[in-house]
């Protein structure tokens, strides 16, 4: 049984392979993923330049996602980000699931930004 502890290194190793392969750039950055046990956070990033462009999680200001499932949340998250991206005039992003498995939260959170009009 493996513990969480080194469940989450092997996470890391994993993303750090992916990352050898996946780069953000202003005209396409990267869409980075992080998921909690509780809560998920997603950010666009320009690796070019180093910066975040724009983040959104569901522990942001304002947002209320009482009754609602993880998925449920993880899907409005990708759309919250998917407007905040048109609003920068993004319209493409390279998806960078953070070694997590491209199931669950993550891919909702991935079909909520595609409906949200970001391509991924």
């Amino acid at each position: 049984m493996i513990n969480k502890s080194n469940k989450n290194q092997i996470r890391q190793k994993r993303h750090k392979r992916v990352r050898e392969h996946v780069n953000g750039t202003a005209e396409r950055p990267r869409l980075s993923v992080y998921r909690s046990s509780v809560h998920i956070y997603a950010q666009l990033i320009d690796d070019e330049k180093q910066v975040t462009l724009c983040a959104a999680s569901t522990v942001s200001k304002g947002v209320d996602f009482g009754g609602k499932t993880k998925s449920e949340a993880a899907e409005l998250v990708g759309r919250a980000i998917a407007e905040k991206a048109k609003a920068l005039g993004i319209k493409k992003a390279v998806f960078d699931r953070g070694g997590y498995l491209y199931i669950g939260r993550v891919k909702a959170l991935a079909d909520g930004a595609r409906s949200g009009g970001l391509e991924i």
